[in-house]
């Protein structure tokens, strides 16, 4: 008879920075703040670029596609960190925990670049 573990995870639990209620109130104000402060000021970023025809520079060009990177990156997890200070109980679907690693994964590099090496 075999005794193998048939168990499967549908969740994990996660553990947070801190088990006090006023301290994660304290750090979902603070992440919250950090969080439409980046959001604004990148906003701001493509916006002004966009407006003013003097920016049509490459380097502008360049800080204007970062901002955008920076936003895609901080709304993949941010969110849901902020969701998890203040919601009970602490946990995150094994879906949505591969959806999160996958866009930040597929982030690092372009589709359809490749990697050379050069001796």
């Amino acid at each position: 008879m075999s005794m193998a573990n048939q168990t499967t995870v549908i969740e994990f639990v996660l553990l947070g920075l801190s088990s006090d209620l006023q301290l994660q109130t304290f750090l979902f104000r603070v992440f919250l703040v950090i969080y439409l402060t980046t959001l604004g000021c990148n906003v701001a970023i493509m916006l002004v670029r966009r407006a003013d025809p003097q920016l049509d520079t490459p380097m502008y060009f360049l800080l204007s596609h970062l901002s955008f990177s920076d936003i895609c990156f901080s709304s993949v997890t941010v969110p849901k960190m902020l969701e998890t200070l203040l919601s009970e109980p602490k946990t995150i679907s094994v879906s949505c925990c591969f959806a999160q690693v996958f866009l930040l994964l597929s982030g690092c590099k372009p589709p359809g670049s490749q990697v050379t090496q050069t001796p």
